[in-house]
């Protein structure tokens, strides 16, 4: 009885940042992970980053690396995704998605998954 619910997306002007949240609901495991993901129209769902719940570990995609931090609070019962220097092809439906450690970038990997929420970067 798990859920995820993104919010924060939006419209910005390229260069500009944004903050997206994920609240949690439900019995996660301690040793998920929680990360973000993203599908542009056409495309495969891509991974962005992730945190660890029962640790200060991060870890982001290569495309995203100094420009999006991920975070959460201290409740552990909302994560973030910190999005500056955004750049057009930024441009997609931000998921967030729960799974076990070391699940990385494969989808496939991540048990439960939330609506998505809309980024949009204009030229």
């Amino acid at each position: 009885q798990v859920q995820l619910v993104e919010s924060g997306g939006g419209l910005v002007q390229a260069g500009g940042s944004l903050r997206l949240s994920c609240a949690a609901s439900g019995r996660i495991s301690s040793t998920y992970a929680m990360a973000w993901f993203r599908q542009a129209p056409g495309k495969e769902r891509e991974f962005v980053g992730s945190i660890s719940w029962s640790g200060a570990g991060t870890y982001y995609a290569d495309s995203v690396k100094g420009r999006f931090t991920v975070s959460r609070d201290n409740a552990k019962s909302t994560v973030y995704l910190q999005m500056n220097s955004l750049k057009p092809e930024d441009t997609a439906v931000s998921y967030c998605a729960a799974g076990p450690l070391r699940s990385g970038f494969w989808a496939a990997k991540y048990d439960y998954w939330g609506q998505g929420t809309q980024v949009t970067v204009s030229s």
